[in-house]
């Protein structure tokens, strides 16, 4: 039987929002005025798919992200055209998880019946919290009520919903992010994404905690709600099986994400969108151009959207696999790692500190290990 073409991924970005929010440092911009432009950018996403699969050759589809940005703004129609167009270009696998972000406002919800018609099988909900108050601080257009209707009506539209939340909040208690978390459950969904706040550099959160405006949690406090939300989860059947991913079940894992986190190739496409393709055995990583004008210009002139594709040395590869394999509970095989030589004094030492599981042929990190990525990380790299 001759052997099936590799997996590949399709990351999608539809860089519009409603509304930006104060923590958000991801390549969006407001979708007002912009109905032309929009049309536009979904043909340039088609033609930069075709494009793209010359690059990949024949491969097994096994996921396709809308991701922003929010996707669920965009009309249902271009939603098909653009699953229709990569379930053309490569062959599609059986199981195929076609995920859909959505914010939970009213006028979205509305709409998800259309989306699961354009064939839309998953849909990852962006609560990010249960506390009108707390949805207020993050600047969410939605209240609570509105959040919890939007879930409801998606797990009758789609056969797989995934929540995701947002925790660490300044004022935020370890029983207060117990009983939210367990308010998420009530509503049902497989799969939870419950995110830590970060601060990134140039948002308004950033300026505000330097202003004093907003103070997050110190570095224990963190750590016990970080505790919290595994104990609640495990406790309802869910597994971590990454940072901030829980499923119940294997089935429930996000297919998409774990062609990330286990090295697989996905293309980006979509302004600002990053892609990782193997060709003749060395990884190439691209970039898409980043404003959506000049992405639909790019496209026309050029074929693909891309702004620069590199090849990555061995050692780079190695140090992806490493940052992207840690984050998940199956960790990444010593014979991906070969071009780090890493030290196996680093390495026991990492273990006898209970941050690295001792196991001989892959490298794992524990769940405390997990909490502490970075540093691992760090130590392992340095």
């Amino acid at each position: 039987m001759p052997e099936a073409p590799p997996p590949l991924g399709v990351y999608v970005h539809w860089p519009y929002c409603a509304k930006i929010c104060p923590y958000c440092d991801f390549n969006v911009y407001r979708d007002r005025g912009r109905a032309e432009e929009a049309a536009a950018l979904t043909r340039a996403i088609v033609a930069d798919l075709a494009a793209q699969a010359a690059l990949t050759g024949p491969r097994t589809l096994v996921s396709v992200f809308l991701g922003g940005g929010t996707p669920s703004l965009m009309d249902p129609a271009w939603a098909a055209e653009i699953v229709a167009a990569a379930r053309r270009l490569w062959t599609p696998a059986d199981d195929l998880e076609v995920t859909l972000e959505a914010n939970p406002t009213d006028a979205e919800a509305g709409r998800f019946e259309a989306f699961s018609d354009a064939g839309v099988n998953r849909l990852s909900l962006g609560l990010q919290a249960l506390d009108d108050d707390a949805l207020a601080l993050l600047g969410r257009n939605h209240d609570a009520a509105e959040a919890i209707r939007a879930a409801r009506v998606a797990g009758r539209a789609f056969p797989r919903l995934s929540l995701d939340l947002i925790y660490a909040r300044p004022g935020q208690t370890p029983d207060t992010w117990r009983e939210e978390l367990r308010r998420a459950l009530d509503l049902g969904p497989e799969h939870l994404s419950p995110y830590q706040l970060t601060i990134e550099a140039g948002t308004a959160f950033d300026r505000a905690v330097r202003r004093g405006r907003i103070v997050p949690p110190g570095g224990e406090t963190q750590g016990d709600l970080f505790d919290a939300t595994q104990l609640v989860l495990e406790d309802a059947g869910f597994e971590a099986y990454e940072v901030s991913n829980h499923a119940r079940g294997a089935a429930a894992r996000s297919r998409h994400n774990l062609v990330y986190w286990r090295g697989e190739d996905y293309l980006g496409v979509g302004p600002g969108a990053h892609g990782r393709i193997t060709r003749a055995g060395a990884r190439q990583a691209t970039v898409a151009t980043a404003r959506p004008a000049d992405y639909i210009r790019t496209v026309a002139e050029t074929g693909a959207g891309l702004a620069t594709r590199e090849a990555l040395s061995p050692r780079e590869a190695a140090e992806e696999r490493v940052l992207s394999g840690l984050r998940i509970a199956a960790g990444v095989a010593f014979s991906e790692l070969a071009a780090l030589d890493l030290d196996p004094g680093r390495i026991a030492h990492l273990v006898d500190l209970g941050l690295i599981a001792p196991d001989p042929e892959r490298l794992r990190a524990t769940r405390h290990g997990r909490l502490l990525l970075d540093a691992v990380t760090r130590e392992l790299l340095t």
